[in-house]
């Protein structure tokens, strides 16, 4: 017999510990389970293997543009139904226009991404 789920899965990418490490904590205390990612190349594999129900993404990398990993969710016929959440700060608006335009769901603010976490998964989860 297949393991029930009780909890939805979110896979979580991010380099800098804060606030993507909070967000993990955030998550798991709306009663999530996370799985986190911290190499951009271990992402779509990631995606494929545990199929969560959000992806939630940093998107200012030191090293490295999120966008192709967001353009890849979204071709791939298995997983362009998974939901992604990426967060940069906005005053960058090429970053956060480019990852609309990969396929991003939603982009939030780093600043107000903890306080306002339910919304926005609530928001980028909608049934249309």
């Amino acid at each position: 017999m297949p393991p029930v789920v009780t909890k939805p899965l979110a896979i979580v990418f991010y380099e800098k510990l804060l606030p993507g490490s909070r967000l993990s904590f955030r998550l798991a205390d709306l009663g999530w389970r996370v799985s986190e990612v911290k190499l951009a190349n271990q992402v779509i594999p990631e995606v494929r293997a545990q199929m969560p129900l959000v992806v939630l993404m940093e998107l200012a990398l030191r090293t490295g543009d999120t966008c192709p990993l967001i353009s890849e969710i979204k071709r791939d016929p298995g997983v362009r139904h998974i939901p992604v959440l990426g967060y940069c700060d906005p005053r960058n608006k090429k970053l956060c226009d480019a990852a609309l335009a990969a396929g991003a769901s939603l982009v939030a603010a780093e600043a107000g991404l903890l306080e306002q976490l339910p919304q926005l998964l609530n928001h980028v989860l909608a049934v249309e």
